[in-house]
Protein backbone atom coordinates (compact mmCIF):
# COMPACT_ATOMS: atom_id res chain seq x y z
CA UNK A 1 0.00 0.00 0.00
CA UNK A 2 1.37 3.69 -0.92
CA UNK A 3 0.93 6.18 1.39
CA UNK A 4 -0.69 9.72 0.08
CA UNK A 5 2.26 11.04 -1.53
CA UNK A 6 3.11 8.06 -3.70
CA UNK A 7 -0.09 7.37 -4.17
CA UNK A 8 -1.26 10.78 -5.69
CA UNK A 9 2.31 10.37 -8.03
CA UNK A 10 1.72 7.37 -9.22
CA UNK A 11 -1.87 8.19 -10.49
CA UNK A 12 -1.26 11.32 -11.67
CA UNK A 13 1.43 9.42 -13.77
CA UNK A 14 -0.90 6.57 -15.29
CA UNK A 15 -0.98 5.87 -18.68
CA UNK A 16 -3.53 2.34 -17.64
CA UNK A 17 -5.65 3.13 -20.02
CA UNK A 18 -6.42 5.48 -22.98
CA UNK A 19 -8.19 8.30 -20.81
CA UNK A 20 -4.88 9.15 -20.24
CA UNK A 21 -4.45 10.35 -23.82
CA UNK A 22 -6.94 13.72 -23.37
CA UNK A 23 -6.72 14.64 -19.98
CA UNK A 24 -5.93 18.06 -18.99
CA UNK A 25 -5.96 16.87 -15.11
CA UNK A 26 -6.01 13.23 -12.92
CA UNK A 27 -8.52 14.02 -10.40
CA UNK A 28 -7.60 12.31 -7.68
CA UNK A 29 -9.37 13.32 -4.88
CA UNK A 30 -10.53 16.06 -1.97
CA UNK A 31 -11.38 16.09 1.62
CA UNK A 32 -10.67 15.26 5.30
CA UNK A 33 -8.38 12.15 5.26
CA UNK A 34 -9.18 11.28 8.25
CA UNK A 35 -13.06 11.47 8.12
CA UNK A 36 -15.08 9.25 8.60
CA UNK A 37 -17.19 9.46 5.94
CA UNK A 38 -15.97 8.78 2.13
CA UNK A 39 -18.22 9.70 -0.57
CA UNK A 40 -17.16 7.68 -4.42
CA UNK A 41 -18.55 9.49 -7.75
CA UNK A 42 -18.08 7.70 -11.16
CA UNK A 43 -15.72 10.07 -13.04
CA UNK A 44 -14.81 13.22 -13.82
CA UNK A 45 -16.64 16.18 -15.61
CA UNK A 46 -15.23 18.96 -17.84
CA UNK A 47 -15.05 21.16 -14.85
CA UNK A 48 -13.41 18.61 -13.00
CA UNK A 49 -10.85 17.57 -15.57
CA UNK A 50 -9.66 21.45 -15.91
CA UNK A 51 -9.49 22.21 -12.20
CA UNK A 52 -7.92 18.64 -11.05
CA UNK A 53 -10.76 18.62 -8.33
CA UNK A 54 -13.62 16.27 -7.89
CA UNK A 55 -17.30 17.81 -7.93
CA UNK A 56 -17.15 21.43 -8.40
CA UNK A 57 -19.37 21.47 -11.75
CA UNK A 58 -23.02 21.54 -11.37
CA UNK A 59 -23.86 17.99 -10.11
CA UNK A 60 -20.79 18.54 -7.14
CA UNK A 61 -22.29 22.05 -6.47
CA UNK A 62 -25.25 20.60 -5.77
CA UNK A 63 -24.36 18.13 -3.78
CA UNK A 64 -21.60 20.30 -1.65
CA UNK A 65 -25.20 22.61 -0.78
CA UNK A 66 -27.36 19.98 0.43
CA UNK A 67 -24.30 18.57 2.65
CA UNK A 68 -24.06 21.89 4.18
CA UNK A 69 -27.17 21.95 4.53
CA UNK A 70 -27.31 19.06 7.42
CA UNK A 71 -23.72 20.98 8.60
CA UNK A 72 -21.15 18.66 6.93
CA UNK A 73 -18.38 20.09 4.78
CA UNK A 74 -15.62 19.00 2.31
CA UNK A 75 -12.79 19.80 4.47
CA UNK A 76 -13.64 18.86 7.84
CA UNK A 77 -16.40 15.49 7.30
CA UNK A 78 -15.59 13.87 4.29
CA UNK A 79 -13.19 12.70 1.51
CA UNK A 80 -14.52 12.81 -1.97
CA UNK A 81 -13.18 10.90 -5.25
CA UNK A 82 -13.93 8.76 -8.31
CA UNK A 83 -14.14 5.39 -9.63
CA UNK A 84 -11.68 6.80 -12.44
CA UNK A 85 -9.61 9.80 -11.95
CA UNK A 86 -9.63 10.62 -15.77
CA UNK A 87 -12.49 12.51 -17.83
CA UNK A 88 -14.07 9.62 -19.90
CA UNK A 89 -14.70 11.76 -23.36
CA UNK A 90 -18.25 13.53 -23.17
CA UNK A 91 -18.60 12.48 -20.22
CA UNK A 92 -19.63 8.75 -20.75
CA UNK A 93 -19.75 6.19 -18.55
CA UNK A 94 -16.36 4.21 -17.88
CA UNK A 95 -15.61 1.41 -19.76
CA UNK A 96 -14.75 -1.92 -17.83
CA UNK A 97 -11.14 -1.51 -18.62
CA UNK A 98 -11.07 2.24 -17.76
CA UNK A 99 -12.74 1.32 -14.17
CA UNK A 100 -10.37 -1.71 -13.40
CA UNK A 101 -7.01 0.19 -14.39
CA UNK A 102 -8.01 2.79 -11.56
CA UNK A 103 -9.72 0.39 -8.83
CA UNK A 104 -6.34 -0.15 -7.60
CA UNK A 105 -6.03 3.33 -6.51
CA UNK A 106 -9.50 3.36 -4.79
CA UNK A 107 -8.69 0.50 -3.05
CA UNK A 108 -5.37 2.41 -1.93
CA UNK A 109 -7.52 5.55 -0.96
CA UNK A 110 -9.96 3.75 1.06
CA UNK A 111 -7.61 1.90 3.19
CA UNK A 112 -5.91 5.25 4.06
CA UNK A 113 -9.17 6.97 4.98
CA UNK A 114 -10.39 3.72 6.66
CA UNK A 115 -13.95 5.15 6.67
CA UNK A 116 -16.74 4.08 8.88
CA UNK A 117 -19.02 4.87 6.04
CA UNK A 118 -18.56 4.78 2.47
CA UNK A 119 -21.42 6.20 -0.20
CA UNK A 120 -21.22 5.21 -3.62
CA UNK A 121 -22.62 7.98 -5.59
CA UNK A 122 -24.62 6.49 -8.80
CA UNK A 123 -24.83 2.99 -10.72
CA UNK A 124 -21.19 2.99 -11.66
CA UNK A 125 -19.51 3.86 -8.00
CA UNK A 126 -22.33 1.19 -7.08
CA UNK A 127 -20.87 -1.59 -9.49
CA UNK A 128 -17.32 -1.23 -8.75
CA UNK A 129 -17.75 -0.97 -5.50
CA UNK A 130 -20.74 -2.37 -3.47
CA UNK A 131 -21.66 -4.87 -5.76
CA UNK A 132 -18.24 -6.33 -5.36
CA UNK A 133 -19.10 -6.49 -1.80
CA UNK A 134 -22.31 -8.01 -1.61
CA UNK A 135 -20.72 -10.65 -4.32
CA UNK A 136 -18.15 -11.11 -1.88
CA UNK A 137 -20.51 -11.67 0.89
CA UNK A 138 -19.45 -15.43 1.78
CA UNK A 139 -16.98 -13.55 3.69
CA UNK A 140 -19.45 -11.31 5.76
CA UNK A 141 -21.64 -13.19 7.84
CA UNK A 142 -24.65 -12.26 7.69
CA UNK A 143 -25.26 -10.35 4.59
CA UNK A 144 -26.95 -13.81 2.79
CA UNK A 145 -29.74 -13.57 5.45
CA UNK A 146 -30.63 -10.31 5.11
CA UNK A 147 -33.23 -10.02 2.86
CA UNK A 148 -33.18 -6.66 1.29
CA UNK A 149 -30.26 -8.31 -0.61
CA UNK A 150 -32.34 -11.36 -1.60
CA UNK A 151 -32.78 -9.86 -5.32
CA UNK A 152 -29.49 -8.76 -5.73
CA UNK A 153 -27.70 -11.80 -4.81
CA UNK A 154 -30.21 -14.03 -6.77
CA UNK A 155 -28.72 -11.76 -9.83
CA UNK A 156 -25.36 -11.14 -8.71
CA UNK A 157 -26.19 -7.29 -9.73
CA UNK A 158 -27.18 -3.62 -8.30
CA UNK A 159 -30.38 -1.78 -9.54
CA UNK A 160 -29.68 2.09 -8.25
CA UNK A 161 -33.00 2.84 -8.38
CA UNK A 162 -33.71 -0.39 -6.17
CA UNK A 163 -30.78 -1.03 -3.99
CA UNK A 164 -30.23 3.26 -3.14
CA UNK A 165 -30.81 3.52 0.07
CA UNK A 166 -30.43 0.55 1.58
CA UNK A 167 -27.46 -0.32 4.12
CA UNK A 168 -24.86 -3.19 3.47
CA UNK A 169 -22.84 -3.56 6.95
CA UNK A 170 -19.63 -5.23 6.74
CA UNK A 171 -17.95 -5.52 10.30
CA UNK A 172 -17.00 -2.36 11.63
CA UNK A 173 -18.68 -0.07 8.21
CA UNK A 174 -21.70 0.62 6.30
CA UNK A 175 -21.88 1.27 2.36
CA UNK A 176 -25.00 2.94 1.04
CA UNK A 177 -25.55 4.02 -2.53
CA UNK A 178 -27.54 7.06 -3.96
CA UNK A 179 -28.05 8.43 -7.16
CA UNK A 180 -25.20 10.93 -8.86
CA UNK A 181 -25.86 14.03 -8.30
CA UNK A 182 -25.76 14.64 -12.03
CA UNK A 183 -29.36 12.33 -11.82
CA UNK A 184 -30.60 14.82 -10.67
CA UNK A 185 -29.93 17.77 -12.83
CA UNK A 186 -32.03 15.05 -15.44
CA UNK A 187 -34.33 14.31 -13.21
CA UNK A 188 -36.01 16.46 -10.21
CA UNK A 189 -38.20 13.68 -8.98
CA UNK A 190 -34.84 12.32 -7.91
CA UNK A 191 -34.07 15.19 -5.28
CA UNK A 192 -36.55 14.32 -2.45
CA UNK A 193 -34.88 10.24 -2.83
CA UNK A 194 -31.83 11.87 -2.67
CA UNK A 195 -31.86 14.22 0.30
CA UNK A 196 -34.01 11.57 2.24
CA UNK A 197 -30.43 9.16 1.68
CA UNK A 198 -28.45 12.33 2.58
CA UNK A 199 -30.19 12.56 6.12
CA UNK A 200 -29.74 8.98 6.55
CA UNK A 201 -26.42 8.87 6.12
CA UNK A 202 -26.03 12.10 8.11
CA UNK A 203 -27.91 9.69 11.22
CA UNK A 204 -25.35 6.38 10.38
CA UNK A 205 -22.42 9.30 11.17
CA UNK A 206 -24.00 10.38 14.30
CA UNK A 207 -23.67 6.71 15.20
CA UNK A 208 -20.61 6.16 15.05
CA UNK A 209 -19.34 9.70 17.20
Amino acid sequence: MLHWKELKEESEACVKCDLCKERTNVVFGEGNINSKVMFIGEAPGADEDRTGRPFVGRAGQLLTKALIALNLTRERDYYICNVCKCRPEKNRTPMEDEAKACIPYLRNQVALVKPKIIVCLGATSMKYVMEKVLNNSKKFPGIAEDMIWREALKTGTMKITRDRGKWLRIKNFSIMSTFHPAALLRDENKKKLFWEDLKNIKEELESFN
